[in-house]
């Protein structure tokens, strides 16, 4: 359709369009103390920039409506710069797409997370990005740096390989963590508790709490305890209030299998853990398949929330 915008990855070839779009946007902007330096930028800037890292640029028939350039500058993380919307553009959704397009590139490019820096004289700016889980990672004046770790997905083709990735999983692992399991009955959420519990050392055997609720594992080996929890016979958030975990959350590693919905006020920060039975998708979209036939195929989704795991090499650990 005519109308659809086209967000596509550019080189030093559009950089005129680039730069076009990028004083436009910033034209618009109100004057800020320092100034912004986009308006400094020049074609010459801009191709040697997409010369070195790339970028996007977004067009609506035919017409430049936005642009972001990127940095590579930081292993594993993928900066946005210049984040460019022309005014005619603005309230389109736009930055919305852009943002959804470099998030695709950085996980096809097995980034981890993503960085940018906002002003705070600009606080529609930080809403924007705090509403897509962008959360501030440190500040330096006026300027305030934000981040988000990218989500994962992969197949697990057994027991052994849900362990395997279980031990990943508790390599990253500290007191204060929190992992909350969801999935079907079998689907392998006390399989994986298992594994984290053999990788992290603490006593076993790590079974289905379900009819004791929650069960401590001391560490064997100095390290936190794991608090096992089934939520399945809970009602609701006031029942995890009742077995008040709340006093060993600090010091312990707790996994909530069940827990989607109410674990979730124990910490500020944790790992969802989704595990489905099934197998990739055809095509396989989020590049999960391992390639290893299977009747017991799970696929895995971990998704990270909070400042705790900002800047954690999660895609690299687990997918490595």
């Amino acid at each position: 359709m005519r109308n659809e915008l086209d967000v596509t990855l550019v080189g030093p070839d559009r950089a005129a369009e680039v730069v076009g779009v990028i004083h436009r946007a910033f034209a618009a902007r109100p004057p800020l103390d320092p100034p912004a330096t986009a308006g400094d930028e020049t074609v010459e800037t801009v191709a040697a920039s997409l010369e070195r890292d790339g970028g996007l640029l977004a067009t609506r028939r035919g017409h430049p409506m936005g642009a972001i350039l990127f940095d590579r500058s930081r292993p594993g993380m993928l900066g946005l710069k210049r984040v460019s919307v022309d005014p005619l553009g603005r309230d389109r959704g736009v930055a919305s797409v852009m943002v959804g397009v470099a998030e695709d590139v950085a996980e096809e490019q097995g980034m981890d997370g993503i960085w940018l820096t906002v002003r705070e004289e600009l606080p529609a700016n930080y809403r924007f990005w705090n509403h897509r889980l962008y959360l501030p990672v440190r500040q330096d004046g006026p300027t305030i740096e934000m981040g988000k770790t990218l989500w994962l997905a992969r197949e697990v083709p057994d027991a052994d390989a849900m362990r395997d990735l279980a031990a990943r999983v508790a390599g990253l692992l500290g007191a204060g963590d929190l992992l909350v399991l969801t999935g079907g009955l079998g689907a392998g959420k006390t399989t994986f508790t298992q594994g984290l519990g053999e990788a992290l050392g603490v006593r076993g055997p790590v079974t289905s709490p379900t009819f004791v609720i929650a069960r401590t594992h001391p560490s064997e080996v100095g390290g936190p305890p794991l608090v096992h929890v089934d939520a399945y016979r809970l009602g609701d958030a006031a029942e995890i209030d009742d077995i008040d975990l709340d006093a060993t959350t600090d010091e312990s590693v707790t996994v909530v299998e069940w827990g989607e919905g109410m674990a979730e006020q124990l910490s500020d920060s944790w790992l969802s853990i989704s595990i489905e039975t099934r197998a990739a998708s055809p095509g396989d979209p989020l590049g999960t398949a391992c390639g290893i036939p299977s009747d017991e195929m799970r696929v895995v989704s971990i998704r990270p929330h909070g400042r705790r795991w900002l800047e954690v090499p999660l895609r690299s650990a687990l997918l490595g």
